[in-house]
């Protein structure tokens, strides 16, 4: 959810105290239609209620460029996403494969009920519910999805029990044989962190490959990693190109790359996970 390019937005319209810390809801001065949650001060989401294709923040639109190339336009696809903010994603699948399956997990109760009431959804086109990313994962039917996304964060962290090679391990079960695990990782230098995020995800996966801008990377800056592992063959050249055109164009590692990346780096394991490291207070300004 951080994003490392989030637009400035103004106008506090809703503010208040949840468990998962204090949520605002800002509206977009550049955009009739759209909408900043942020969660103590750190940007979860962005959407746009009239333009539902828009993805502002620069980890969804490069998860945005995996959808568009997951089925024939337009085909519906089963999606589970974990972490469910205010649904980009889900209203981006919503939009462009209408009559996909979509579950959307999220564990505070107040901010699923402000989404629910201030950011409403097309009836019947995402079955929001509120419970532990984890726990959700293992009630679900093996290969009963196209596509995990896992983007979860409180505040600024992702939990510890939702980064480690277990966890990946169980999303990977319930996703079909040419299904996709998309997870967003948030990190700076030295990339530790990451490092051993897409560890995890090679040890699940047979193919794996990381987007992320150069800058971060190279661990000159705090900033967003996707990782997407699948046992089946990932669009590597073709989001090679789309990412090239983005506003903030990012990188490719394919399988090769990712394992340098990880390089000696163990998966993080339940017996030894920790939190993702929180942003700088500088990654937003």
């Amino acid at each position: 959810m951080p994003d490392d390019h989030a637009d400035s937005s103004d106008s506090a319209e809703t503010g208040l105290q949840a468990d998962g810390g204090r949520i605002e809801l800002l509206a977009d001065l550049d955009r009739a239609g759209g909408w900043m949650l942020l969660v103590d001060g750190v940007p979860q989401s962005h959407v746009d209620l009239d333009d539902p294709r828009y993805l502002d923040f620069e980890y969804a639109r490069r998860i945005g460029h995996l959808i568009d190339l997951m089925a024939p336009e337009g085909d519906p696809i089963r999606v589970l996403h974990l972490g469910a903010g205010a649904l980009t994603l889900a209203r981006y699948v919503a939009a462009t494969r209408p009559g996909s399956e979509q579950v959307a997990i999220d564990s505070d109760p107040e901010l699923a009920a402000l989404v629910r009431s201030r950011l409403p959804f097309p009836a019947g086109s995402i079955d929001l519910r509120v419970a532990d990313a984890r726990a959700v994962l293992r009630t679900l039917p093996a290969a009963s999805f196209d596509l995990v996304v896992s983007d979860v964060f409180a505040g600024g962290s992702t939990p510890a029990h939702l980064v480690s090679a277990e966890f990946t391990a169980e999303a990977a079960r319930v996703l079909t044989a040419a299904g996709v695990f998309a997870v967003n990782v948030g990190d700076g230098p030295p990339l530790r962190h990451a490092r051993r995020r897409v560890a995890a995800v090679l040890a699940g996966f047979s193919r794996v490959c990381v987007l992320a801008e150069p800058a971060v990377l190279h661990g000159r800056r705090f900033g967003n990693l996707v990782v997407l592992g699948s046992d089946g063959e990932l669009p590597v050249a073709a989001l090679t190109r789309l990412l090239a055109g983005d506003p903030f164009p990012a990188s490719v590692l394919d399988d090769e790359q990712a394992a340098r990346f990880a390089g000696q780096h163990r998966p993080l394991t339940d017996a030894d996970a920790e939190s993702s490291p929180a942003p700088p207070p500088e990654a937003f300004a």
